[in-house]
C-alpha cells in the first residue's frame, strides 16, 4: 500500500529525532535548513498546510578507521526529498582524503546499497553504517575499470552538445507549457516550445541536461510523446563560450504561429516552416512532417 505524505513526513521527523538523540553534538549531526525542518512539522502538525517548498537538508559527519590505525573523517550531507522514505535520500559523502574519482566511485556504491535494501524504510542510519564500515577502503582503491568509466563518462558528458527535437501528438495543457519552459531555464537549455496540435518542443545545451529535460517531459502524461531527431556535437574544449557558439536559439520561449481551426489550435506550419529555416533547422520540418517545407 502506497504511504501517504503525512506518514512520509511523519517518518521522516521521527527519524530526524532520533539522529539528534543519537548524535547531540553539532560536528556529528546538524540540520543546516532549519526553515525546511519548520516547514516539515507545521505539515506534520496540519493537513491543510502547504507541502514544503525545500527539502530537509542535514550533515552527518563520521569518523572511520583506517587500516593504519588512523581516523578519517567523512561528511554525508544529505537532502530528504518530500516523499522519502518511498523515495531515497539524496546523499554526497566527501572527504579531503577522497580523490574526484574514488569520491564519484564511493557514491555510486553507496547509491546501489541504498537502492538494493533501503525503499520505503528510513536509512539515514544504515547509510551511516555503510560509510563507517566502507569509505575508508575507496582512499586507498586504484582505479578500477568501473571508476575509470564513471570518470571518462563525465568527461565525455561535459563536453557533448545535444539538441532534441521532440513531437506530441498535442500540448495544450498550460501546467506542462509551464513545466516545459521552466524546466529548460533550470537546466540552461535554449529551443523553443510549439504548442498545440501537433506538439513541438526543442531543446539544445548540454547533453546531460538535454537527457534530464527528456526524463522529466517523458514521465508526464502524454497521448503520445517521443523524439523525432537528435544532434549530437562533440567539443573539444566544452567551455562556455563553444556550448554558446552551438546554439541556434538563445533561449527557450513559447512559439504560436497564427493558430486557426476550431479551437484555435491548429499552427501554421508555413510559418513554423519560415521560423525553422531562419534558424538554419529546415531540414527537421521534413523529419517532423514528412513533407518538404514552402
Amino acid at each position: 500500500t502506497e504511504m501517504t505524505n503525512q506518514e512520509e513526513v511523519e517518518m521522516q521527523i521521527s527519524e530526524l529525532d532520533l539522529l539528534s538523540s543519537m548524535f547531540p553534538y553539532e560536528e556529528e549531526f546538524a540540520v543546516t535548513d532549519q526553515l525546511a525542518l519548520a516547514e516539515l512539522k507545521h505539515y506534520a502538525e496540519n493537513e491543510s498546510a502547504e507541502v514544503p517548498s525545500s527539502k530537509v537538508q542535514f550533515v552527518l559527519n563520521v569518523k572511520a578507521e583506517v587500516p593504519n590505525a588512523s581516523v578519517v573523517e567523512f561528511s554525508m550531507a544529505c537532502a530528504l526529498p518530500f516523499k522519502y522514505p518511498t523515495v531515497l535520500p539524496e546523499i554526497t559523502v566527501r572527504s579531503s582524503l577522497l580523490s574526484r574519482s574514488q569520491q564519484i566511485h564511493l557514491n555510486s556504491d553507496l547509491k546501489t546499497y541504498l537502492m538494493q535494501n533501503c525503499s520505503g524504510e528510513p536509512c539515514m542510519l544504515s547509510a551511516r553504517q555503510w560509510v563507517k564500515d566502507y569509505a575508508a577502503a575507496y582512499i586507498d582503491k586504484e582505479l578500477s575499470s568501473s571508476s575509470m568509466t564513471t570518470a571518462s563518462a563525465i568527461q565525455a558528458e561535459v563536453t557533448t552538445f545535444t539538441r532534441l527535437w521532440i513531437y506530441s501528438h498535442h500540448i495544450y495543457n498550460k501546467q506542462k507549457r509551464k513545466n516545459i519552459i521552466d524546466w529548460a531555464k533550470e537546466l540552461s537549455l535554449s529551443g523553443f516550445c510549439m504548442p498545440g496540435k501537433p506538439g513541438v518542443v526543442c531543446v539544445e545545451g548540454l547533453q546531460s541536461n538535454c537527457e534530464e529535460f527528456w526524463s522529466r517531459v517523458r514521465r508526464l502524461t502524454w497521448k503520445r510523446i517521443l523524439i523525432r531527431h537528435r544532434e549530437d556535437v562533440s567539443l573539444e574544449g566544452g567551455g562556455h563560450a563553444e556550448i554558446q557558439n552551438q546554439r541556434k536559439f538563445s533561449t527557450l520561449e513559447e512559439k504560436c504561429f497564427d493558430a486557426h481551426g476550431a479551437r484555435g489550435n491548429h499552427m501554421d506550419l508555413g510559418q513554423l516552416y519560415h521560423f525553422l529555416e531562419e534558424k538554419g533547422c529546415a531540414d527537421i520540418f521534413q523529419m517532423y512532417f514528412g513533407v518538404e517545407g514552402h
